[in-house]
């Protein structure tokens, strides 16, 4: 069966081309009735009309694209059930794309998301400074960014992440709180929002007259789950397998928090009993490890919903915005076994 044109529905109706395409498109020219007349001859006949053509004529692709670390990651897979959410209510398409932790793969994104021809871009970087040329570029040319999740300051746009500095200090006080002053800070390389997790660390640690110690602070590459595992590996038999250096573990990422359980457990160090542990986590099962895990959770969802109404606006916005919002949502503290 051939596909159902414009014209065809012209034909049928004994219309125009043109007065079908503005019935279509709901235009205030075509009469209630008319409009009616064809949206359910369309509907009957099974017409889909061409995005393609249209996104030609009027200068726009309704589509958006969205840059992300890693789909596998929980609370990425959280923000991007969020952008859904959003967009759907919307007349956008949404393009997904990952970056892997990698600059140069985050940059084929870019690229190959400016020659698809999208209207806005949503983008959680690599790093505090991946690719901000490319980005800036985007800006001039017209295409909105909006940063979510890891903010980078270095950009005139719209910004929609958590308060990390206070969710790291809440994190690490109740370590305090639980008589814990050997508290080892891992995160990741370059991380967007490592500094102001650091920055928060680093203040409850200096509320409590407790000195910040450059040993208990590591960092780990995240383009490899095994370098990731083995330098905690390595930090742990330093520190406590010979030194007992270490009573607790405040985790930065979801990733380096659930590894460093696995990595206790195979060296056989008890949680909470011998190392307490504590991190930024949204895995939905860390009420059902053992022990259950202690978490900082972020709002992923509503992450995503903010930073796609952000994006969607600036994109229908008529007239240059020149003042742009940060948006820091709270994190909330969950205590459970693994840090008491």
């Amino acid at each position: 069966m051939s596909r159902t044109t414009l014209k065809d529905i012209a034909l049928a109706l004994n219309i125009s081309v043109s007065t079908v395409s503005k019935a279509l498109s709901d235009s205030y020219e075509i009469s209630e009735a008319t409009k009616k007349m064809v949206q359910e001859y369309a509907k009957k006949h099974n017409f889909h009309p061409n995005k393609l053509a249209r996104s030609l004529k009027i200068g726009k692709s309704n589509t958006i694209g969205v840059i992300v670390s890693n789909i596998s990651n929980t609370f990425v897979s959280q923000i991007l059930d969020g952008i859904q959410i959003a967009s759907q209510q919307t007349v956008y398409d949404v393009i997904f794309m990952q970056s892997r932790e990698d600059e140069r793969i985050e940059k084929n994104c870019i690229d190959v998301l400016r020659m698809r021809g999208i209207d806005g871009l949503m983008i959680s970087p690599v790093s505090s400074d991946s690719n901000i040329e490319e980005l800036k570029a985007l800006i001039k040319s017209q295409i909105p960014v909006v940063i979510f999740d890891r903010i980078n300051h270095q950009l005139d746009t719209f910004k929609v992440g958590v308060d990390n500095f206070q969710g790291s200090y809440n994190a690490t006080k109740h370590l305090i709180e639980q008589g814990k002053k050997n508290i080892l800070h891992i995160t990741g390389k370059n991380l967007g929002v490592a500094a102001e997790r650091l920055n928060g660390f680093k203040s409850a640690l200096s509320d409590a007259g407790i000195p910040f110690d450059t040993r208990h602070y590591i960092e780990c590459s995240f383009n490899n789950t095994t370098d990731i595992d083995e330098t905690i590996r390595e930090i742990l038999r330093k520190e406590y397998l010979e030194h007992k250096n270490i009573d607790a573990i405040f985790g930065a990422t979801d990733i380096i928090t659930t590894r460093t359980l696995g990595i206790l457990a195979e060296l056989q160090i008890q949680v909470p009993s011998e190392v307490a542990v504590i991190g930024f986590s949204n895995t939905q099962i860390a009420a059902s490890l053992n022990p259950a895990l202690s978490t900082v959770v972020q709002p992923a969802t509503e992450i995503g919903e903010l930073a796609t109404n952000k994006l969607i606006a600036t994109i229908n916005q008529t007239r240059p915005i020149h003042e742009f919002e940060t948006i820091e949502l709270p994190t909330q503290l969950i205590i459970r076994k693994s840090s008491l």
